[in-house]
């Protein structure tokens, strides 16, 4: 089956196509769990769009600690459930559904007190591994083993002696978020559903209570489309119950943000060939291994402030530094750190006891006829949220539809991953690439490399690596303004690739060559070419100013202080 584009033109066709028919359904929200339902909906064969009001992944689901994991934590709340469906579900996307994208990471988990803390913490560690084999698809992910201090100090170096008398190690698994939900839109449109980002829902359409359809506004090239459909999804995540105001209906819950940032830091700033988990007053903080890098996180804070834009403030930073500086034995400084990222959770908050206690459990509702509603939850089970979200919507549909098959239906590139990693010394050598090269390509496109590669094949320079961000080719950057739906200079240098925050200069030296890069794709003049880079290097600037306040309101008023490229 031949792989969908996401190109400029593939968007404007979708946005057409969607308002001359009417729709089995209508997703709204273009996170993954937007996208996971639009996959859901089309691989059951039913007329299927997805809409998102700006870039794919955009909000929560590209700031994540970028873990598919099942929530060792939730062991100890006893919420074995939970546990196990994630970890079912990690399962799946290691070993058939996204195999070129998630992948096994190891943590080393500390013990600080002799004896009962090895006994206590082994006991949660083995059941997690024993939950984990009963879901069938654990191959490929280690079982944990107790370590001693001096072995555990050989794996991690980077620990204070004092910081530990022993520790535990286990796996989990982990992806890039926001290239994962890329995937999964190409994915769905592989399978039929239209697909459109910068297209926002400006309200629902009504045939006296029923809802049947939204309008559609088209952030880039304006206009409004009605898009009828018989049932829409709304699948917008911590913007649920300002979607739902649309409806002008009150809601069955409310969804409250939590607040979590994450600091990125060089490998070399600490010394480890293993993850770390660490106990903290609040919860656990994670030090995960990401490429030429350490992600850092996280926090868990209320936030009421912009949703678009959650801001890191100077006292999320510190607090970060100070407990990861706990344990290290080589401290890290505001200097080492190369980027900030802040997302926020969907929490479910519910008006009775019952479902102000769901915390990261999801719930689907039917408010009104003709909408179903779908919020809370993790990512790593988006996929369970996607077939209940439409299961709900199933019952609003007079005819007989298949059940769930998004289980056997593996993403854009899984198919042949495996044949082509083998195979990736020759494809280098056929290619004139480095074999470091093919891996990083083969670990992000899966076997999609042979689009990258045909891109190459015709213009050797897109070969060559970006002057300012030399772990990612010219190639890529072409192929996400062309295949996968980038828009803006800001959606390639921040979802399409992770240069935001993997370089000290934020990406600000690589925005010029991408923009020049991208704008025959995208059809800029030399005008719109110098409004996104100077767009792109306010917001840099904005997030720098706000992680240098001291506290949330400061910091969110310092990051408005760059508007959106597209306003809203």
């Amino acid at each position: 089956m031949k792989t969908a584009l996401l190109g400029p033109q593939q968007r404007g066709e979708a946005l057409a196509r969607m308002a001359e028919q009417e729709l089995d359904v209508l997703v709204v929200g273009g996170g993954v769990v937007g996208a996971g339902t639009a996959l859901d909906a089309a691989t059951r064969g039913l007329l299927t769009g997805v809409v998102e009001a700006r870039d794919w992944a955009s909000g929560t689901s590209s700031r994540s600690s970028k873990l598919i994991h099942g929530g060792l934590r939730y062991l100890e709340m006893l919420d074995f459930a939970l546990v196990r469906e994630a970890l079912k579900e990690r399962g799946l996307l290691t070993q058939r559904l996204a195999p070129h994208l998630v992948k096994p990471v190891p943590f080393l988990y500390p013990l600080t007190h002799p004896g009962w803390e090895r006994l206590y913490a082994g006991s949660g560690v083995a059941l997690y591994d024993i939950m984990g084999l009963s879901s069938g698809h654990s191959r490929g992910l280690p079982g944990h083993r107790h370590l001693t201090r001096r072995k555990a100090l050989r794996v991690a170096p980077c620990l204070r002696k004092d910081a530990l008398v022993g520790a535990l190690q286990y796996y989990d698994a982990q992806m890039d978020d926001a290239r994962y939900v890329a995937t999964l839109v190409r994915t769905a449109a592989s399978y039929g559903a239209l697909a459109a980002n910068r297209a926002r829902v400006v309200g629902f359409l009504r045939e006296g209570e029923r809802v049947v359809g939204a309008r559609v506004q088209d952030v880039e090239q304006g206009g409004e489309y009605e898009v009828l459909a018989r049932q829409v999804v709304n699948a917008t995540g911590v913007w649920t119950d300002e979607t739902q105001a649309l409806v002008g209906e009150r809601g069955q819950f409310h969804v409250r943000a939590s607040k979590g940032i994450h600091l990125v830091v060089p490998r070399d700033r600490i010394h480890s060939t293993t993850g770390l988990i660490l106990r903290t007053e609040k919860s656990v903080l994670f030090v995960i291994p990401w490429g030429r890098h350490w992600i850092v996180g996280t926090t868990d804070t209320d936030w009421d402030l912009d949703k678009a834009h959650p801001a890191a403030s100077s006292a999320d930073i510190d607090y970060l530094l100070e407990h990861v500086n706990s344990v290290l034995a080589v401290p890290l400084s505001r200097d080492d750190v190369q980027g900030v990222y802040a997302g926020l959770r969907p929490l479910l908050a519910g008006e009775s006891e019952a479902t102000s206690q769901l915390s990261r459990e999801h719930i689907v509702a039917h408010p009104v006829p003709g909408l179903v509603v779908v919020a809370g939850g993790k990512y790593t089970t988006y996929r369970v949220m996607a077939k209940d979200a439409v299961d709900a919507a199933v019952h609003g549909l007079d005819r007989r539809v298949a059940q769930c098959c998004t289980d056997e239906v593996p993403l854009a590139g899984a198919d042949g991953y495996h044949a082509l990693w083998n195979a990736r010394a020759r494809i280098a050598a056929e290619a004139g690439l480095h074999v470091a090269r093919i891996e990083h390509l083969l670990n992000r496109y899966g076997s999609l490399i042979t689009e990258l590669l045909d891109l190459i094949a015709a213009d050797p320079t897109l070969g060559e690596p970006l002057a300012a961000a030399d772990d990612y080719l010219r190639a890529e950057v072409v192929y996400a303004a062309s295949h996968e739906g980038a828009r803006h200079l800001d959606d390639v240098l921040t979802r399409r690739t992770r240069i935001s925050i993997e370089t000290f200069d934020r990406g600000t030296l690589s925005a010029r060559e991408v923009a020049e890069l991208v704008a025959p794709v995208l059809g800029w003049d030399q005008e719109h070419l110098e409004k996104e880079v100077t767009h792109y290097e306010k917001r840099v600037e904005a997030e720098r100013e706000s992680q240098r306040q001291p506290d949330d309101l400061t910091a969110d008023a310092a990051r408005l202080g760059a508007p959106d490229i597209v306003p809203l």
